[in-house]
């Protein structure tokens, strides 16, 4: 089970306040949605949570189980999906899977074939993803973040691109595969967290 821990945690760039004082504690088995403007720092607060972005003051703690984790080694419970993360495009979904699951197994009795059929895109298997749509796109970036066997996972704006059928699926995979996970989704559209039961505003931490 997986708990993160931000204790009076900020980030600024330059002279520029991004968000401080952030205090709170994330719980395994709970949903949590970052809300607030364009521009309000929602995706900055996700990557420090994440460990990509070192914050500039307070600290964060990832415990897992028992176990205290040390920062350089967070990565392996956390999986994240974000518009600005981008998948291998030069390779096939497949290889991409394939290649994806070396570094971040996949969640117990999922083979490729199934995830590929999960996410209705069997036609584009051996098809570059370069040549995907957004929408499609979208969805592989989403499938390797939930798929994942990872006991925390971090959403930012995880419906981008995605059309009504696209979105019904987020939904499905959330609820099939996510029950018993931590989940964090950074968003200002209900439909990418409206199943989270705690809403946090990053206005509130100006």
């Amino acid at each position: 089970m997986m708990k993160i821990s931000c204790t009076g945690t900020g980030k600024r760039f330059n002279r520029d306040w991004i968000f401080r004082n952030f205090t709170f504690e994330f719980v395994a088995a709970n949903n949590y949605a970052i809300t607030g403007p364009n521009g309000s720092g929602k995706s900055t607060l996700l990557q420090v949570i994440a460990g990509a972005v070192v914050s500039s003051e307070g600290h964060i703690q990832y415990q897992a189980g028992n176990i205290q984790l040390e920062t350089d080694e967070v990565y392996n419970f956390i999986s994240i999906a974000a518009p600005y993360l981008d998948v291998i495009e030069e390779m096939t979904l497949t290889e991409f899977l394939h290649f994806h699951q070396i570094f971040k197994p996949f969640l117990p009795g999922l083979e490729i074939k199934k995830i590929i059929s999960t996410l209705g895109l069997q036609k584009a298997a051996h098809k570059q993803i370069r040549y995907y749509s957004s929408g499609m796109k979208q969805r592989v970036k989403l499938a390797q973040a939930i798929f994942s066997a990872t006991p925390c996972l971090l959403l930012d704006e995880p419906c981008t691109n995605l059309d009504e059928a696209g979105i019904q699926l987020y939904h499905q995979l959330i609820n099939e595969y996510c029950t018993d996970r931590l989940i964090l989704v950074s968003s200002n559209d209900v439909r990418d967290y409206s199943f989270c039961k705690t809403i946090l505003n990053i206005l509130d931490y100006k």
